[in-house]
């Protein structure tokens, strides 16, 4: 399966909470798009990783997504290293995305900065025909396959984004998805301790970015991302 969009994050969450509008709005327009999860955030304070398996389905499942996949790397303790990369590339010469989005290049997780460099490190290689890779369902020596671009998308850290994408019409739909990991976020019933994003605080911020983005380009609500390269444009009517 050919996918338009192939979006990694560290851990289950990490794409909803940083792109899962303009994912929503993506899929809205026609393309195909598949999550793919690093860990199972098996470190995280509240929950399970079991719980998280079914949380990250149910998040999959409201945005439209054409496939989610985890490669099961430690939590708190991947590398970017051969091996990881191998298995990255694999995914990436399997789905052949033209877009890459992955973590913050810089944040307050060790693994969002750790996951950032060894996707984009990933994508480069993916392209140079000498690696071999073969997906162990079949076998068969895969082809090379770079993506067109990588983006990163805005974590924790505020950021200047090199651009934004107007989400305003589906705001919901990402709040929906965020709100299908119950275990990890604002739950006033819930006895587990409370964490950095299990305030309603930190919801709230979610919605504040996205409307900041939103208000400085005169929409609702908008998603930042930031590049590896010069964002181009065909032409300045490509410009809102």
């Amino acid at each position: 399966m050919k996918l338009d969009i192939l979006a990694f994050g560290a851990h289950p969450d990490d794409v909803e909470l940083g792109a899962g509008a303009t994912i929503a709005k993506e899929i809205a327009n026609e393309k195909k798009i598949g999550i793919i999860d690093l860990t199972r955030g098996e470190l995280g304070t509240r929950g399970s990783a079991e719980i998280r398996d079914k949380e990250g389905a149910e998040a999959a499942k409201i945005l439209g997504v054409s496939v989610r996949e985890n490669l099961k790397f430690a939590d708190g303790f991947f590398r970017n290293d051969k091996a990881h990369q191998l298995e990255i590339i694999k995914l990436i010469r399997k789905y052949r995305p033209e877009i890459v989005l992955c973590n913050a290049i810089e944040d307050r997780h060790i693994d969002h900065a750790r996951g950032s460099n060894l996707v984009s490190d990933a994508c480069f290689l993916s392209g140079l025909i000498k690696i071999e890779t073969k997906l162990e369902s079949d076998n068969v020596v895969q082809d090379p396959w770079r993506p067109k671009v990588v983006y990163h998308y805005i974590q924790w850290k505020n950021v200047e984004p090199d651009f934004v994408v107007d989400v305003s019409e589906f705001i919901e739909k990402k709040t929906e998805a965020i709100m299908a990991y119950s275990s990890q976020f604002h739950n006033p019933k819930s006895n587990e301790p409370e964490t950095p994003i299990s305030s309603k605080n930190f919801i709230d911020s979610i919605n504040y970015r996205a409307r900041d983005f939103g208000r400085l380009i005169g929409v609702a609500y908008a998603e930042g991302f930031t590049a590896e390269r010069h964002v181009a444009v065909r032409n300045l009517g490509d410009l809102i």
